[in-house]
């Protein structure tokens, strides 16, 4: 079974908003077996539409259509509906009802008839009840395909997807099963990591595929299973994950999307009852930020100092300025007095500092661009590495920022039992 997922709206394709709502639906019919074939974004343009609804017609069996429905003279989605499928807008009682307590009822004011005509719909179609907003749902057949029209808005196409059109395409189409897992992996790079496994590649089932998904300092590694059988994509996914565990054990830190290393580093931490707290320099806070995006990191995470200029680094970390002017201020001695300072300050397990040349110029340093010095002290020690991330900036600091998470993770799980 196969999808095109469509967004209308001018303000995507000049770049005013983003389009999100086109791969939250692809998640959500991945999750059912609908393949998605295409996802394509047009112009609010009438031709434009009926030309696209034209091209797919039949060549898929799901066309879903975001945008366009809402009260405004620019909003022609359900015209153009009628112009296709050679119908007419009729008042839907339903609808009318729920904008009328909508609007009267939770707004507290008076229903115009802008708000009125969010009950026009065509009169062949499906009507999908948007409880939490005023545009309907639209669901139209012609021939082998389905067009399916609902709101731009993201929390009112989330609902109707979630509550109206996932349960119809289950109940009313027979889908194959498709099956995915996620690998994470941690320091090594794209090319060094299709080295290491491609003799387990090349012997993969052919219902099984396999996706590298490079990010800085990371490697997700999807594999894709589809058929009729779910036991036996289940078990042959399994097995597949067992052996490539076997291959490079040494840089797989989790599983599925949600495991990145800050969620593992967190667990780690909890699980051992440990806390950190990070002295940032040229990642300016960045390490922090990844942190605490995990929920929860409170239990472990105590704080930062982002001691971006020299002087905080020794009024507010209380670094000794002869230890900088001895050895700069990019460097592994400075570094390492940040980790121990902001661990004291902090009176936390461990903690991380970091202090480079993020570029794209020297400033003030004369440390190549692109040198980062990581300190991680630990209960123990301080361990201090050199690196040097090249160009440009955001790299830098995106590196720096993972390499800092994988130094933990590695002292964390030297004591893990």
């Amino acid at each position: 079974m196969k999808a095109t997922i469509i967004t209308i709206g001018d303000e995507i394709l000049i770049g005013q908003i983003v389009d999100t709502n086109s791969g939250f639906i692809a998640k959500s019919l991945d999750r059912i077996g609908v393949e998605i074939h295409e996802m394509i974004s047009i112009s609010d343009n009438k031709q434009h539409i009926l030309d696209t609804f034209l091209k797919l017609q039949n060549a898929v069996d799901l066309v879903i259509i975001t945008g366009g429905l809402g009260p405004t003279k620019d909003d022609i989605t359900k015209k153009t509906f009628c112009d296709y499928f050679e119908d007419e807008l009729v008042v839907n009682q339903d609808v009318l009802t729920h904008v009328t307590q909508l609007i009267e009822g939770f707004y507290k004011r008076t229903i115009t008839q802008i708000n009125k005509d969010q009950a026009l719909v065509p009169s062949k179609c499906t009507v999908l009840h948007n409880q939490v907003g005023t545009a309907p749902g639209m669901w139209m057949k012609k021939e082998n395909t389905v067009f399916i029209s609902l709101p731009g808005v993201p929390f009112e196409m989330k609902y109707l997807v979630e509550n109206e059109i996932i349960p119809k395409v289950v109940k009313e189409y027979k889908r194959p099963y498709i099956i995915h897992k996620t690998i994470l992996t941690y320091g090594q790079g794209e090319s060094m990591v299709a080295e290491r496994i491609e003799e387990w590649e090349n012997n993969l089932p052919e219902f099984i595929k396999l996706a590298y998904l490079p990010a800085p300092g990371r490697v997700r590694l999807r594999l894709s299973a589809r058929g009729t059988d779910k036991e036996k994509l289940e078990a042959a996914i399994e097995a597949n994950v067992n052996s490539l565990d076997a291959i490079i054990h040494d840089i797989i830190v989790g599983f599925d999307d949600d495991e990145t290393i800050e969620v593992v580093v967190g667990r780690l931490l909890k699980k051992q009852l440990k806390t950190i707290a990070t002295a940032e320099s040229c990642t300016g806070g960045k390490i922090a930020e990844v942190l605490t995006s995990v929920p929860g990191a409170s239990t472990y995470f105590k704080g930062s100092v982002v001691s971006y200029a020299t002087d905080v680094k020794i009024n507010v970390l209380g670094v000794s300025e002869s230890l900088i002017q001895e050895h700069s201020v990019v460097s592994a001695e400075v570094a390492s007095a940040m980790a121990l300072r902001v661990k004291q300050m902090m009176q936390t397990d461990y903690a991380i500092a970091t202090s480079g040349n993020a570029g794209p110029t020297k400033d003030d340093t004369d440390a190549a661009v692109g040198s980062v010095f990581i300190a991680l002290a630990t209960p123990n020690e301080v361990i201090v590495e050199e690196f040097n991330f090249g160009q440009p900036r955001e790299k830098v600091i995106d590196r720096a920022t993972i390499k800092s998470l994988e130094m933990l993770q590695k002292e964390i799980l030297k004591n893990v039992s």
